[in-house]
């Protein structure tokens, strides 16, 4: 199976970024490891607690209608309890500066990463911008305004 591709133009902001990009485990995978550009060799973050990891590196989309998308890396966020704290960032394409991942600690003990380590991964995808169109009424549905639970457990 090929994955598509698109160019995706990377400024490194310090040399040490420069020699640790970010890259595909896989000719498989779906997202590029996003890797921790910190000063100290390790960053300790307390259960419960958020840190602003910068990546050092600034990105350009060249390809119109996509956007990045940073997740947690399956792993270090089941394994470790290491996770994007707001779910999921979103680098909107016309932005320029450094890309910061926001970890949270779900575990219950303090998580350590290291300089350089895998943190995080982009993933670039398509976006659609709605029109918006104010109605009186939506159209029906089976489910109509059904919410949480509404379809049951099985």
């Amino acid at each position: 199976m090929s994955i598509p591709t698109s160019a995706l133009r990377i400024k490194f902001l310090r040399e040490s970024s420069r020699a640790n990009p970010p890259s595909v485990a896989t000719p498989g995978s779906a997202g590029m490891d996003l890797r921790a550009d910190i000063d100290d060799e390790t960053l300790t973050i307390a259960p419960g607690a958020r840190a602003a990891i910068p990546t050092g590196i600034a990105i350009e989309i060249e390809t119109p209608g996509l956007a990045g998308f940073v997740y947690s890396r399956s792993g270090l966020g089941a394994k470790h309890g290491l996770t994007v704290a707001q779910g999921v960032g979103v680098i909107d394409p016309d932005y320029r500066g450094e890309i910061i991942v926001w970890l949270l600690n779900t575990a219950d003990e303090p998580r350590t990463i290291s300089r350089h380590e895998r943190i995080a991964q982009l993933i670039l995808a398509p976006v659609v911008r709605p029109v918006v169109i104010a109605v009186e009424e939506l159209g029906d549905t089976r489910r109509g305004s059904g919410g949480f639970g509404h379809s049951g457990k099985v």
